[in-house]
């Protein structure tokens, strides 16, 4: 059995009467990311697009490099990450840890690390698994996260009345939202951004801390699908990540702080008569030096 074989079917772990949480961390490199970074290599092994010693890249803010970076390891792939140059040095040092190089781009321009993989890429021929642009990403949590989400809260009384998350590449918020609205189709779908970078709420794209959610585009996200979008600052969601260790044990991240206090005030506001939803995306370890 390798690390990979362990990815999926995680908790979801009970915040309050109203509020439910996907606990991510219990995948094995410790966040939501390794279930794409699986799906998307399991599909290029099955189409003969990698064999053993070829060179995979990609562009992160560090939970999908740490994921890919994991599985390559595990394969025996060469991996390239190219990221932001102000993701926490946490990360940075598990990806090292796992074989990966990093090259590092601008503090907070996600632009630039996506052109420069992809012209690297294409210039040695590397494999790029393209996470902000690729379907597989979306088809995995419709076909995993979203199905595990509907079998958990069945056992639940109320209706599911949201599903409230940040987006980095929306892979997650669209893919769980295919699956979760076929069977809840009144259930709205809000989306959380950092107070410091609301682009998809119309504003510009400025740099901030929370990694992993807010990286300057839409991506994958549909917009239209979309009933609210909800802004809460770094500073709000590192506040709420330490209430979440030292009240309820819980040792998650800043995007995991933002999804809860998003969720929690949407909640205080609408007061629904069913549960909300939201994830627990990665373990707080990689976020020792922000917090």
């Amino acid at each position: 059995m390798r690390p990979s074989d362990f990815i999926g079917n995680t908790p979801l772990l009970k915040i309050n009467e109203k509020l439910y949480a996907k606990f991510e961390t219990y995948n094995p490199s410790g966040s939501i990311k390794d279930r794409i970074a699986a799906y998307i290599i399991n599909d290029a092994e099955k189409n003969s697009k990698l064999k053993k010693g070829d060179t995979i890249i990609e562009a992160t803010s560090g939970n999908t490099g740490i994921a890919f970076s994991m599985i390559a390891a595990e394969r025996g792939y060469k991996m390239k990450i190219v990221m932001p140059s102000n993701m926490s040095e946490e990360r940075k040092q598990m990806m090292r840890l796992f074989g990966a190089e990093i090259i590092d781009v601008e503090p907070g321009d996600f632009d630039k690390a996506i052109s420069l993989r992809d012209e690297l890429a294409i210039k040695n021929g590397w494999f790029n698994t393209n996470q902000f642009h690729n379907p597989l990403n979306i088809e995995c949590h419709e076909k995993t996260t979203g199905v595990e989400i509907v079998e958990q809260v069945k056992n639940i009384p109320n209706l599911l009345s949201a599903f409230i998350l940040g987006t980095g590449t929306g892979g997650t918020m669209m893919g769980c939202y295919k699956t979760l609205h076929d069977v809840y189709p009144k259930m709205k779908l809000i989306a959380v951004e950092p107070t410091e970078s609301p682009v998809m709420s119309g504003g510009e794209h400025g740099v901030h801390g929370i990694q992993g959610i807010g990286d300057g585009s839409k991506f994958l996200v549909d917009l239209k699908k979309v009933d609210q979008i909800l802004l809460v600052s770094t500073e709000e969601a590192k506040i709420r990540a330490k209430e979440l260790m030292k009240e309820k044990g819980i040792f998650v991240g800043l995007s995991s702080g933002a999804n809860v206090l998003g969720a929690e005030r949407w909640i205080e506001k609408n007061n629904p008569e069913g549960i909300v939803v939201t994830i627990l995306s990665d373990r707080g370890e990689r976020y020792l030096s922000c917090l």
